[in-house]
């Protein structure tokens, strides 16, 4: 049995802040009055499912729903709770990288559930950025910096910008954070998928070609 590292999701008490990692993905959050709701639209079920889980380990109602379009769509209650998050994330309508951040692991993993793919066979992984807040991407990629994970921003013209995490060193630091992949991702390759692991370079459990 792998040591639990003290850096990784599983050795942090969960909290509201968590879903920070959320809106460093395509994550949104909609304020009313001292109210506020974060949202997420994804692409698999085992993503929804393992959001589903982190949020209500936070302490808050989550529901996995449809968005008017038929993708999967993650949402909280819109509770008071969620006021000071969305204070933080927003500059005037606009989502923004609340200054000097530095991604904790449950929110790391936050943003790998919401959006994060293994590429090269498992080589390399990327965290997907929200292609409508441009002006987070580099912050972001400061902020995984701060964390001790040096990414490289990719797909800054596309409709898929992430950042990409390359590299025996700064892979560990990702895997000691984010911790194993949800078990369903295996059950939704038909096991052909294997689970990575704490403290591993394997990233395959983390696999990109799910489908909702």
């Amino acid at each position: 049995m792998s040591q639990l590292s003290f850096f990784s999701a599983e050795a942090m008490p969960p909290a509201i802040a968590d879903l920070s990692g959320l809106l460093a993905a395509p994550g949104q959050v909609v304020s009313s009055g001292e109210r506020a709701r974060v949202s997420i639209v994804v692409d698999a079920r085992w993503r929804a499912e393992g959001l589903e889980e982190l949020i209500a380990e936070a302490g808050l109602e989550v529901e996995i729903t449809r968005s008017d379009e038929g993708s999967l769509l993650v949402r909280t209650g819109s509770v008071v709770e969620l006021g000071p998050l969305a204070e933080q994330w927003t500059r005037g309508a606009v989502k923004a990288v609340p200054a000097g951040w530095v991604p904790s692991a449950r929110q790391l993993r936050a943003w790998a559930l919401a959006s994060g793919r293994s590429e090269a066979g498992g080589q390399r992984f990327v965290l997907g950025l929200d292609p409508h807040a441009p002006d987070t991407h580099a912050p972001l990629a400061q902020a995984l910096i701060r964390a001790g994970i040096a990414p490289t921003l990719i797909g800054t013209r596309g409709s898929g910008p992430g950042l990409r995490i390359s590299g025996r060193r700064r892979l560990g630091r990702l895997i000691e954070s984010i911790g194993d992949a949800p078990a369903s991702v295996g059950d939704s390759c038909g096991g052909t998928h294997a689970q990575g692991r704490i403290g591993g370079i394997d990233l395959r459990g983390w696999d990109s070609g799910m489908s909702p």
